[in-house]
C-alpha cells in the first residue's frame, strides 16, 4: 500500500478562476498541468469574445466542445485501422503468391 502511495501525487491545479485539488499518478503530472493550462487558455479566449453576451455556463460548454473537437480530430489522425486493413490484404496476397510459386 505504501508503494502504491509513492506513485500518487496530490497537486493543486489552477483552472480559469478556480483551484482544484486532485490526486494523480505521479507520471501524469505534466499532462494534468498542460490540460489545466489548455482549459484556462481556451476558456479565456471564449470569455474575452463572449463575456456579457453569453453566460459562464455557455462559455464553459463552448470551451468543452472546442477541446473535445481537438481530441476527436487527434483520434482520427491516429486511426491505424485503414493501414492495418491494407497490410493484412497485402500480406494475404504475398502469402498466396508465395504458395503458388
Amino acid at each position: 500500500m505504501a508503494e502504491q502511495n509513492k506513485d500518487r501525487l496530490h497537486i493543486r491545479l489552477h483552472v480559469y478562476d478556480e483551484d482544484i485539488e486532485v490526486v494523480i499518478n505521479r507520471d501524469d503530472e505534466e499532462y494534468y498541468r498542460s490540460a489545466a493550462k489548455l482549459i484556462t487558455d481556451r476558456y479565456n479566449a471564449y470569455a474575452q469574445a463572449y463575456k456579457g453576451r453569453k453566460n459562464d455556463h455557455i462559455i464553459s460548454l463552448m470551451t468543452l466542445v472546442d477541446i473535445a473537437l481537438m481530441y476527436q480530430k487527434e483520434c482520427s489522425n491516429n486511426d491505424t485501422a485503414p493501414y492495418d486493413n491494407v497490410i493484412a490484404q497485402l500480406t494475404t496476397e504475398i502469402e498466396k503468391a508465395l504458395d503458388e510459386g
